[in-house]
């Protein structure tokens, strides 16, 4: 069974950062493209980042480039989310996800159960 535990959200000032991190089981992670969506207060789930199977390629949404940085461990089967000059707007649950390198935007085939990142003013 494949699981995505997301770890490392929670309450921090504007200006601050925090770093997520997702921990994979049950599936050969070094195979899957990752991405980190975000949900904020009654609005859509949106992308926010992803990474390659090998983490040569990344993408970001426009929000976050610059100030956001998506890595991988193949090694640990973790995917990191890097959270810099973080802004009361980036408030939100953050969902890890895994899927195929053409569709992770889009499409990812699994998902984590998210966690919280609360950016006070």
């Amino acid at each position: 069974q494949v699981q995505l535990v997301e770890s490392g959200g929670g309450l921090v000032q504007a200006g601050g950062s925090l770093r997520l991190s997702c921990a994979a089981s049950g599936l050969s992670f070094n195979n899957y493209a990752m991405g980190w969506f975000r949900q904020a207060p009654g609005k859509e789930r949106n992308f926010v980042a992803a990474i390659s199977r090998t983490g040569d390629t990344t993408l970001y949404a426009d929000s976050v480039r610059e100030r956001f940085t998506i890595s991988r461990d193949n090694a640990k089967n973790t995917a990191y989310l890097q959270m810099n000059s973080l802004e009361p707007e980036d408030t939100g649950v953050y969902y890890c996800a895994a899927g195929a390198q053409r569709s992770i935007r889009t499409n990812p085939y699994y998902w984590g159960q998210g966690t919280q990142v609360t950016v006070s003013s």
